[in-house]
């Protein structure tokens, strides 16, 4: 780790927990057509008059951030990472301009962060840039939490930027109070790996090695209207050049190096609460369940998603919001929300509620008060949020 990452570390001051209750208001949401996404409107043409962009200064380069909302209290940040060959928008615009994801994110900031030269628009590295390692890309986070003046985050990282929040919290631990992973692959490239790549980039595009990537071989040759809008659209607005460095760059990758606690010696791992989400029809399904194997499995869970092939943020956003709302609740975050069937009609959630929590296993209410940040655990996916902490499970939705 950098001198000037440790300092970063020490500029951030860690504060008591807010607590919020989110209890279900609807039954499992359905996901969204593969037509829906035929167009690049689907991709970049979002609510985005409340979002404000920020170059900030890391110690690796700038780093280019999209930001709604301010810190509020000790409530978290949502922080987003998107896959290689994306940016937020491609990544992320679907799941979170999805209606009942916006009713759980519109109680936090949500920052979304391109990985260096991938935003809309970014101008071609000059000859000889030395793109950031897999390890300096996390490392150039704290910058953005001390810019802000964000007490912690909870990750949402896809593929690469999965990668990236993994060793993000490995680094930086008290900065991170949970992550939600998805396709991630822990492993680095083999040399079988390195060579079949290599032959790649000479035989295809970037976008089609791209493509590969995120889909798997079915989806390519059954899913066409959605890939054929993905290849556009990593052809059309991501500078190739930039994108041909974060590529090369990811597949250098090393092993994350992270342990089942009790299996090694000193074993390191995630020590937050981990949702880890990988498509039934996805390239990374082998990555995602090896990655399960070395977490502690009293906090994390394991969502393998039925019909949503390699981009669940995309193909089944309701499903993954479902999801979130209950790996929420599983930290000791819940929203009062008014029940429609009651008021008669569709009415804005009410405001939210600070809870104590136990540090046990199990939650008890309580009276409004301030309290430290409680330790985090995982709970059972009741509407109430109350029950036994969860080991690792399969949910296939």
């Amino acid at each position: 780790m950098s001198t000037d990452s440790s300092l970063l570390l020490h500029d951030v001051t860690m504060a008591g927990l807010q607590e919020l209750r989110f209890p279900e208001e609807k039954p499992l949401l359905r996901g969204q057509d593969a037509t829906e996404l035929e167009s690049s409107d689907a991709f970049l043409l979002a609510a985005d008059t409340d979002w404000k962009e920020h170059d900030i200064e890391t110690p690796y380069g700038l780093l280019h951030v999209v930001i709604r909302g301010s810190p509020k209290g000790n409530r978290p940040a949502i922080l987003t990472y998107h896959d290689v060959g994306l940016n937020h928008k491609l990544c992320f615009n679907t799941f979170f301009n999805f209606e009942d994801m916006q009713e759980i994110t519109k109680h936090f900031v949500v920052c979304h962060v391109d990985a260096p030269g991938q935003q809309v628009g970014a101008s071609q590295f000059p000859q000889g840039y030395q793109f950031p390692s897999m390890e300096q890309l996390a490392a150039m986070l704290p910058s953005v939490v001390q810019h802000f003046g964000f007490k912690y985050v909870i990750g949402i990282g896809v593929g690469a930027g999965a990668y990236v929040l993994a060793k993000f919290a490995l680094i930086f631990p008290d900065l991170v109070e949970g992550l939600v992973l998805v396709n991630i692959d822990p492993n680095g490239k083999g040399w079988i790996d390195w060579a079949a790549t290599k032959l790649s980039s000479l035989t295809s595009t970037l976008p089609d090695t791209v493509l590969s990537h995120l889909f798997s071989q079915e989806e390519l040759v059954n899913n066409t209207e959605l890939v054929q809008s993905y290849r556009q659209q990593i052809g059309n607005v991501v500078n190739q050049a930039n994108l041909q460095l974060f590529w090369n760059m990811y597949n250098s990758r090393r092993d994350l190096d992270i342990n089942r606690p009790g299996t090694v010696l000193n074993a390191k791992t995630l020590r937050c609460p981990v949702m880890l989400v990988v498509g039934d029809n996805a390239p990374a399904e082998d990555g995602v369940v090896e990655c399960n194997s070395k977490l502690d499995p009293t906090t994390t869970t394991f969502l393998k998603m039925a019909d949503s092939g390699g981009l669940p943020q995309v193909t089944q956003p309701g499903k993954l919001t479902e999801a979130f709302k209950y790996f929420l609740q599983g930290m000791g975050y819940i929203a009062y929300l008014k029940d429609r069937r009651l008021s008669g009609g569709a009415v804005p959630s009410a405001s939210m509620t600070r809870l104590a929590r136990s540090r046990t296993a199990s939650l008890t209410s309580a009276s409004s008060v301030d309290g430290s940040r409680p330790q985090a655990c995982t709970h059972s996916e009741s509407s109430e949020g109350l029950g036994q902490v969860n080991h690792t499970m399969e949910v296939s939705c």
